[in-house]
């Protein structure tokens, strides 16, 4: 059944331009809209947007009302991206099939392990001894909650996630599949040319409302506690070494890597397939730019960039030595430049 303008208003909010009951079949890209879809401008620099879209209403910021309402049905909102992520939620939340709370029979649940009332877990799941899952979490089939983890009220996991024993995962958090949190950290003594193991004693503790992509791995600390703070949101594919901690509402895309010990802030992002050396430390709301590779502690917030080829390493340090004074030799030689050139035009005529 298709919904409409007036209920997605009445959900939501924002000033309704057209009529209510203009029946809504499904949310768009605004570039491939059709005649009943709902797609949105996110600024008033895409206005020519509005003119080559077929969408059959549209969500537009204040500047864009006048344009917007002579065309046809608009939803009128301060910050229409935010609007529609908000709108993304409640179109999943009406559509998706009704949350029905059950143990599978085929599900493993320990005599010990602690299941509150309201909880879904999926077939062929483990919930071992001394975990803890609270009410509404979905455990999807073929996950595994290790002995004394704990997992927080209305979490989704979805299938083959493991967490592992000791670890805690907060409320409304969203793991996609293959998600292993409490791994072993990275941890080896070299002797006489072998790796001895170092047992891995710490844990994983996550906050609220956080989200982890498909694949993704958050290792257990060696001593100490891995810690991902509240709203923090991980891509697909993110190694997260041991004790790394992580601050509340930072964001990193696919592929990045964090090695053991860094210290990321809040509100930090990194972009793509870049790497944060260990024992790091980045300050608050720093962003790094895809594919670099952060060798050192940044102390103060903004973007940073860093990209060097491969080399051997007395080579690199020396070339990255020069990189680092090209500025100044370039304001030196031009400096140079301007004091010939001006000798040159005071040289008397001969």
């Amino acid at each position: 059944m298709p919904k409409t303008l007036g209920s997605v208003v009445e959900a939501l909010g924002g000033e309704l331009f057209g009529d209510a009951l203009f029946p809504i079949m499904r949310l768009a890209p605004i570039a491939s809209a059709r005649g009943n879809d709902l797609a949105f401008v996110a600024q008033a620099r895409y206005a020519h947007q509005i003119e080559s879209t077929q969408a059959g209403a549209l969500i537009v910021p204040p500047a864009l009302k006048a344009a917007s309402a002579a065309r046809g049905a608009c939803i009128v909102t301060d910050d229409p991206y935010l609007y529609f992520a908000r709108l993304t939620q409640w179109w999943r939340a009406t559509t998706s099939p009704a949350f029905e709370p059950r143990i599978h029979p085929q599900a493993f649940v320990d005599p010990k392990a602690v299941v509150e009332p309201g909880v879904e877990v999926g077939p062929f799941s483990v919930i071992e001894a001394g975990a803890h899952v609270s009410t509404g979490a979905r455990i999807g089939a073929h996950c595994t909650i290790g002995a004394g983890a704990r997992i927080g009220r209305d979490t989704r996991l979805s299938p083959n996630v493991t967490v592992g024993a000791d670890c805690q995962v907060g409320e409304r958090c969203i793991f996609h599949s293959g998600v292993v949190i409490g791994a072993d950290g990275f941890g080896f003594a070299p002797h006489k040319g072998q790796w001895i193991k170092i047992e891995q004693l710490g844990a994983v503790r996550i906050g609220h409302d956080v989200e982890i992509g498909a694949n993704t791995c958050v290792d257990r600390g060696a001593l100490d506690d891995t810690v991902i703070e509240d709203g923090v949101k991980l891509d697909n594919l993110i190694q997260i070494g041991h004790n790394v901690h992580i601050g509340a509402h930072s964001a990193m895309a696919g592929c990045v890597g964090v090695a053991g010990s860094a210290i990321i802030g809040a509100h930090c992002t990194v972009g793509g397939g870049a790497i944060v050396l260990g024992h790091l430390t980045l300050a608050d709301r720093v962003n790094i730019s895809a594919g670099s590779v952060v060798t050192r502690s940044i102390n103060k917030p903004g973007h940073y960039t860093g990209m060097f080829p491969i080399d051997d390493n007395a080579s690199w340090e020396k070339n990255a030595a020069s990189l680092k004074q090209l500025n100044r030799l370039r304001e030196r030689l031009k400096a140079a430049e301007q004091a010939i050139a001006q000798a040159m035009h005071n040289k008397p005529m001969p």
